[in-house]
């Protein structure tokens, strides 16, 4: 019974120092990684006692000290944001358990001690060696330091110790917001504009080794090149032409990021914003426009209906018969109406006989003559 538990807890602590084996190995290599993306010792965070001389001293290491830190720690970041090796999944994780429960079974069943750590550090290398990438995935592969492949989606196997994964890219399509505040335009007008930026990576490879942060790197460049399209741009254009100012902007980012592996699908400005007491101006302005366009518009009306009458002036002195026509209608639409009384002057009402008409014009015809004849004649002189 003495040997049974002594062989159980001999056992229980084989488990327990390969375990923390394991857990060793991880760390190191994420030290490892750490130390390689710090560049080396020199960038080392200061030892207390340093920052201590430092803060006291007037010799300059105070700034270089700050500057050391803030470089740590900015690294510290990124490296903490982008994920590393430790990538487990449901496959990595079962090979785990069914060789580290062999191994179990295989101690119980009273086998050689060799045998159970054999099974015990097998399923510790390949539950860290077996990764899987999802559809939108790719993995970045390094071997003692070096590019090996980019590996997924699906299932691969690294080589313990001597490969690593850098990074994980997503390839799926992304969206980052920027705004540039306050920015002039080319005719001087300060304005807020908000854009969207949809873009992707196409190249995992020169995502994950050209440059350290494409994220930030393409806010960066999407904002840098949104205050350059609205420094050269006109106020009107920024704001009737949005298309036009989309296709440029999505050319000259996607210009700058292709060096990097991420391709712009797409740039969309939201808003632009633009001063309260601008937006007044604009308004009388706009008012003022259709006034002026109002007012042309009706002396043109007017041109038009002064021709009007005077070709229908001239019509009507050709033929009589279509001006008594007119005179006709102009008293039906005055007396449809019932219940209202119509004073009507008695030269329209003559003007709706014909004959009468045609009497006075004869008469006066005739008045006419009958004068010219008794005017006597004036002798001359020389008569």
């Amino acid at each position: 019974m003495s040997e049974f538990i002594s062989d159980n807890i001999r056992f229980i602590a084989i488990v327990f120092i390969l375990f923390a084996a394991w857990r060793w190995l991880t760390a190191a290599l994420k030290a490892s990684q750490r130390k390689t993306k710090v560049g080396g010792p020199w960038d080392a965070p200061a030892p207390s006692l340093v920052r201590r001389a430092a803060a006291v001293d007037s010799l300059g290491l105070a700034s270089a000290v700050r500057a050391s830190a803030i470089r740590q720690k900015s690294l510290d970041t990124g490296f903490q944001q982008s994920q590393t090796e430790v990538h487990m999944n449901p496959i990595s994780a079962l090979v785990f358990i069914i060789f580290v429960g062999g191994a179990v079974l295989s101690h119980l069943a009273g086998l050689p001690i060799a045998v159970t750590v054999v099974l015990a550090l097998t399923g510790i290398f390949l539950g860290y060696s077996i990764k899987m990438a999802q559809q939108w995935e790719r993995a970045v592969i390094l071997r003692l330091g070096k590019l090996q492949a980019v590996k997924g989606p699906g299932l691969f196997i690294l080589i313990p110790i001597i490969d690593a994964v850098a990074t994980w890219i997503d390839q799926r399509i992304r969206t980052t917001e920027v705004n540039a505040e306050q920015a002039l335009t080319k005719d001087t007008v300060p304005v807020n504009v908000d854009a969207i930026v949809f873009w992707m990576v196409h190249d995992a490879e020169r995502a994950a080794l050209e440059i350290a942060d494409y994220n930030s790197a393409v806010q960066r460049v999407a904002q840098t090149s949104l205050r350059e399209m609205i420094g050269s741009s006109v106020l009107s254009e920024l704001l009737s032409e949005r298309k036009t100012a989309d296709a440029n902007l999505k050319e000259v980012i996607g210009a700058k990021t292709a060096e990097w592996g991420v391709t712009v699908n797409s740039v969309e400005i939201r808003d632009v914003a633009i001063p309260d007491n601008l937006q007044d101006a604009m308004s009388r302005q706009a008012q003022a426009e259709r006034e002026k366009q109002a007012r042309v518009i009706l002396g043109s009306a007017e041109e038009e209906v002064a021709q009007r009458f005077v070709n229908a002036a001239k019509l009507y002195a050709s033929s009589p018969e279509a001006l008594q026509l007119r005179a006709m209608n102009i008293i039906y639409e005055t007396t449809k109406e019932r219940g209202a009384t119509i004073l009507m002057p008695t030269s329209m009402v003559d003007a709706m006989n014909p004959g009468a008409a045609a009497f006075a014009l004869n008469m006066a015809r005739t008045d006419a003559g009958q004068a010219g004849a008794s005017v006597p004649a004036v002798p001359r002189k020389d008569a």
